[in-house]
């Protein structure tokens, strides 16, 4: 006699099935006991919670992190389905379970946290996504995306911008596949630039002031580099006198720039 296998939907009959009879029961048992069958129906649809989290994949998110919200999702609806209810039991999970994810994306799975709207946003076109990759073949554009969401293209495009701050690349992953250049390459350097061009329109009515003896000696130290014995040769003067008159001159520029003004 040939035993005709089992097909994946009189399996999934039977787990339905199954389940039923096991909410059933433990309906009207004390609560360790209900626990018991409750996890029982747990373990039965534990597939289901998979499932549903690989749908969020390539999301920034750990796969055992998802798997695990996924999870809590199925126990809250194993605890919070009521028998009598005339849905049935994966109707009423299924969307607890993908509310758990769609939280926790949204509370805690940002390294740069975006305004809450546009978090809850791009948590409902990921769920929304995987169908309607199948349905249209190809994945869907900002609009079809908003037409299926009712919102606003604009509104899908901001949301689906921040997808990458989930999780933040690592200054040494490659800048490119081409290339061996790495994403800290990319980074600008500190521009010290700026800092002296400040420094210089501060300086100039405070220099200007100066006669053309004290411009030079400022000159020769802080643009030349000269040392104090250096100067004094090319001016004919002592070391110790170089040191007086430098004195001298930051003094009189201290005093010019904290002068109060008006």
């Amino acid at each position: 006699m040939t035993i005709a296998p089992v097909r994946s939907t009189d399996s999934q009959q039977l787990i339905a099935e199954s389940t039923e009879e096991l909410l059933a029961q433990a309906a009207g048992l004390p609560e360790a006991q209900r626990q018991e069958l409750l996890d029982e129906v747990i373990i039965l649809n534990a597939p289901v919670a998979r499932s549903i989290a690989s749908r969020y994949r390539r999301k920034g998110v750990d796969a055992d992190d998802l798997e695990q919200v996924a999870y809590l999702g199925l126990v809250k609806a194993a605890n919070g389905y009521r028998p009598e209810a005339s849905t049935a039991f994966l109707s009423y999970a299924v969307p607890t379970i993908r509310g758990e994810l769609k939280r926790y994306f949204r509370d805690c799975a940002w390294t740069v946290r975006p305004p809450r709207r546009v978090q809850e946003m791009q948590g409902s076109i990921a769920a929304a996504e995987p169908q309607l990759t199948q349905q249209l073949g190809h994945l869907p554009t900002d609009k079809e995306t908003a037409e299926a969401l009712g919102t606003d293209p604009e509104e899908v495009a901001e949301a689906t911008s921040v997808r990458g701050c989930f999780t933040a690349l690592s200054l040494d992953a490659p800048a490119a596949p081409d290339n061996g250049a790495r994403l800290v390459d990319t980074v600008a350097d500190a521009e010290e630039g700026y800092e002296l061009v400040e420094n210089v329109h501060t300086l100039a009515p405070a220099v200007s002031d100066l006669d053309d003896r004290d411009r030079k000696i400022l000159a020769l130290r802080f643009c030349g580099g000269l040392t104090q014995e250096e100067i004094g040769n090319e001016l004919g003067v002592s070391q110790m006198q170089v040191s007086r008159l430098l004195r001298g001159i930051l003094d009189r520029l201290r005093e010019d720039l904290t002068k109060p003004t008006g």
